[in-house]
């Protein structure tokens, strides 16, 4: 599968061979949704906590005696029914992660790398890098390959000058090409990538 390599003023310079392997499989929706949902759910913490009656702190004196006050039969002043009382069937720690088999994890995100092609959202540059964090140098990058949606940037290694550079900008995100993640993928509009950064993607998920 041939895709066109662009330079930064936006124009063709090159074509490489993408592997089908990763960038040429059928959309299994089934497959993705898993994966969403189990990214969604592993970055729960899970620390919402309540106290039931026994962990109210307070007396175990009955309020007023059982008989002949006319009144509803109380207990302590712990019970659920009363403000300050202690919480019935409340949210206590837990782990929400899923588990979910690497097989299916790689196919999510190799899944969701075909689309991008196929709708043609996947734009690829020779290089991407600044001397200095610049927000116009990568507004002018965006502009010149006709991004005008949200776009996920993936570069081979960490760059901290194109971080910098598009923190400032709305729905713009930068992320190695060894971070590409399922939820990212779909939060994006469009997918911009260096030659080098598609050649990791190959080498890690081919």
């Amino acid at each position: 599968m041939q895709m066109p390599v662009y330079s930064l003023s936006g124009e063709v310079v090159d074509q490489i061979e993408l592997s089908e392997s990763v960038f040429a499989l059928p959309f299994n929706e089934a497959v993705v949704h898993q994966a969403m949902v189990k990214q969604l759910a592993n970055r729960r913490q899970g620390t919402a906590s309540t106290k039931t009656r026994g962990e109210v702190s307070g007396s175990t004196r009955k309020l007023y005696p059982q008989k002949h006050t006319g009144r509803a039969r109380r207990g302590d002043i712990k019970s659920p029914l009363l403000v300050g009382g202690g919480v019935v069937f409340g949210p206590k720690p837990r782990s929400y992660r899923q588990p979910m088999p690497k097989k299916m994890r790689r196919l999510a995100l190799k899944c969701l790398l075909s689309a991008k092609v196929r709708e043609g959202n996947l734009k690829l540059i020779q290089e991407l890098d600044f001397e200095k964090p610049r927000t116009k140098d990568m507004i002018n990058v965006l502009s010149t390959l006709g991004i005008d949606s949200s776009a996920l940037i993936v570069t081979a290694q960490p760059a901290p000058n194109i971080v910098k550079s598009a923190a400032n900008i709305p729905d713009v995100k930068v992320l190695p090409s060894n971070q590409i993640n399922v939820l990212d993928l779909l939060s994006y509009d469009k997918l911009v990538a260096t030659v080098s950064a598609v050649r990791n993607i190959e080498e890690i998920w081919g």
